[in-house]
């Protein structure tokens, strides 16, 4: 298996990035998704969530009011904290969950995680990645897709790309960069470029450690 951990601040165009590749086979695994998983109704980290933050945080249904709570923790850092330190354990267990999947169904697949908080969470730590690709566009640009594609303001939207990481910091866990201030075409062309890369990595890694396995096996005979 080949794994990516593919990451980008708020608006950079990292789903773009992520739906390419699925589109020429990767096998996606999206962070954002597992999140929303871990506080569906009924969870341990939902009822947690409540307690920490109070019961006025949930729906009528019981499901979790995700704007109320975006408006506290995009401005709180301490608050901020306080709900990581609640969900992150759980969609860390759930992340290695998804990873072992999809090296038991396929080998030699090539796994992509997005996780937007890669810098933060400091995944590195939670899986090996074979490679680490960082989507990146200037703030400015960021700020005015938020503006032009969520109605955010532009307070907002400050707010958020405040409550990462910087780009320096994320820049610095690079190994490729796709340069996402431009138009779709040549986000695209880069993305191609990676996965082209990737399949030869993924093709010589499959080859040496099955040379590894033939070493062993010959040793023990």
């Amino acid at each position: 298996m080949y794994l990516i951990g593919l990451t980008g601040g708020i608006a950079s165009g990292k789903s773009t990035v992520a739906q390419r590749l699925s589109e020429l086979g990767a096998v996606g695994i999206d962070a954002d998704r597992l999140a929303r998983e871990v506080v569906e109704r009924g969870t341990p980290a939902l009822a947690a969530i409540a307690e920490e933050f109070g019961s006025d945080l949930l729906l009528p249904d019981g499901s979790l009011n995700r704007r109320a709570l975006g408006a506290i923790i995009f401005t709180d850092p301490v608050r901020r904290e306080r709900l990581n330190a609640i969900t992150h354990p759980a969609v860390r267990q759930l992340t290695r969950d998804r990873v072992a999947e999809a090296a038991l169904a396929d080998p030699h697949a090539i796994v992509v995680y997005d996780v937007p908080l890669l810098a933060e969470a400091k995944a590195g730590g939670l899986v090996t990645f074979d490679v680490i690709v960082v989507v990146h566009a200037d703030a400015a640009t960021r700020i005015q897709r938020m503006v032009d594609l969520r109605g955010l303001t532009r307070e907002d939207a400050t707010h958020r790309i405040s409550a990462q990481a910087s780009d320096a910091e994320r820049l610095a866990l690079a190994d490729v960069v796709i340069d996402n201030t431009g138009g779709l075409d040549a986000t695209l062309i880069q993305v191609d470029a990676l996965w082209e890369g990737v399949l030869t990595a993924e093709a010589d890694k499959s080859a040496a450690s099955a040379g590894i396995r033939s070493q062993g096996s010959s040793a023990q005979s």
